[in-house]
């Protein structure tokens, strides 16, 4: 396949012209030794670049390239991550949705949402209606585990209808949500088309090239965001924003628009060049690395289960492990003594992030580790730990009222009856442990305490 932005700047640093404009390191190291030999690369956008805004080039190009690998009507990039891209997608569900005089608009959400999808409701100033986790959902902020039937059900409380459904799937713990049933289940209430369902797929990306494809677009979403930095080999930042026939029909048109409304103007030339160098290494036999790679890891998932490791059900490139005898940080610490860096660690899970491009010796560092620590698999009898579900609060203010109102810092233990402002997190997962807005109760301070946090911003 070809890689029209990436070719144009090798071709532009052959030429060896005299670079009269941005950025200001000219293509040239300041620092005595060329910082990952990128400096060269780095550009902006010079005639003949294209323009990330309008993609009437060879960006345009390198996007229809990615369309086609997904096999979707439409695919924009975003080098600021899914973070924009999900911006861009719920501005554009609330732009085709009727609006009715006095009524905010309402976005039904699993409540294991990102904290960006709290700022998106901050910028275009909608109320959220939540689904909260269900029995079958691990104890954990990111678990919440939406079914069709859960989804339903929430849609019946609703006092009216909402402009979207918005799903995390797969969420940080590896869960996948059935994207199609839900689809099928909401139009089956509110009208086929009447209500899109949105997917952050931030972890999923690789899931088209399955060999049964997982990816939400394969599952009838409407529109969906996937961090191309998390699974594939792209740079940080480097984003999709895939369109649905219906979708690219709908709101296709007013796309890039939407997203300058949120979008730097001055997009990362390397990120971009990384997302076409992708469309590359996607069309070469992918798949098959793909498979591959899954393999090796249900080999290593079978051996460490012969030792008596708990694996969590997960997509297929996620390591979703029990802790055994220790806390998922004492796991963690352990990976780190031995070479090896985890993704996340929570009171009783690890979560590993795997991909084609780990060497065979990470695979190899994980099975020694577990054959050589037994505390890694041994059953611990322990007091009940307080859950860490999140939970229903009381709403008085609007999202955006409440982060754009006066605020201040207190601990955690003085925050009980006040209101939050800014949304309380632990990154990863980035979670909002309460919503902007919600008068916080004493329920929470556990569930703060485990997850690091001592302070919270507050509404004056």
């Amino acid at each position: 396949m070809n890689t029209p932005i990436y070719d144009f700047v090798s071709d532009y640093i052959r030429a060896g012209r005299s670079r009269l404009h941005m950025p200001g390191h000219k293509g040239q190291s300041a620092f005595g030794a060329a910082l990952y030999g990128i400096e060269a690369r780095d550009i902006t956008e010079i005639h003949g670049a294209d323009v990330l805004s309008e993609a009437t080039g060879i960006i345009g190009e390198s996007e229809a390239n990615a369309a086609a690998l997904f096999g979707t009507a439409l695919t924009l990039y975003s080098t600021e991550g899914s973070s924009l891209a999900l911006r861009t997608m719920l501005a554009l569900a609330l732009s085709r949705a009727p609006r009715i005089p006095g009524e905010r608009p309402l976005l039904l959400a699993a409540r294991n949402a990102h904290k960006s999808l709290l700022y998106a409701a901050a910028l275009l100033d909608f109320d959220i209606a939540w689904i909260y986790p269900d029995d079958t959902a691990l104890d954990s902020v990111c678990s919440c585990h939406p079914s069709p039937d859960s989804v339903c059900a929430a849609l019946r409380t609703l006092p009216r209808p909402p402009f979207a459904v918005f799903l995390t799937s797969p969420d940080y713990l590896g869960f996948l949500a059935d994207i199609r049933g839900i689809v099928r289940a909401v139009d089956a209430h509110c009208g086929k088309g009447a209500v899109p369902v949105l997917v952050d797929n931030a972890h999923g990306a690789y899931l088209h090239f399955l060999e049964e494809p997982l990816h939400p677009m394969d599952q009838e979403a409407y529109l969906c965001c996937d961090s191309a930095h998390k699974t594939l080999p792209v740079l940080t930042g480097g984003a999709y924003l895939h369109f649905s026939a219906e979708a690219a029909a709908e709101v296709g048109s007013s796309a890039r628009r939407t997203m300058e409304l949120f979008a730097s103007t001055s997009p990362s030339y390397l990120i971009l060049q990384s997302l076409d160098l992708c469309n590359a290494y996607l069309a070469d036999n992918y798949p098959a690395r793909l498979y591959a790679c899954i393999r090796r890891i249900e080999g290593l998932s079978y051996y460490l289960r012969t030792l008596g490791a708990e694996l969590c059900a997960s997509e297929p490139l996620k390591l979703v492990l029990g802790s055994g005898a220790l806390s998922g940080e004492e796991v963690a610490a352990l990976f780190r003594a031995h070479q090896m860096e985890v993704e996340f660690a929570d009171l009783s899970a690890v979560v590993l992030m795997l991909t084609p491009e780990n060497r065979p010796e990470d695979f190899l560092r994980i099975a020694s580790l577990y054959r050589e620590e037994a505390a890694l698999w041994t059953k611990k009898e322990t007091a009940k730990e307080p859950s860490l579900r999140l939970i229903p609060l009381p709403r008085v203010l609007t999202i955006r009222e409440a982060m754009l109102s006066p605020q201040e810092t207190v601990p955690v233990t003085e925050a009980v009856g006040r209101i939050l402002g800014q949304p309380t997190v632990s990154c990863p997962p980035a979670v909002p442990l309460a919503v902007s807005g919600e008068r916080l109760s004493a329920d929470l301070l556990p569930l703060f305490l485990r997850y690091g946090v001592t302070e919270v911003a507050v509404v004056r």
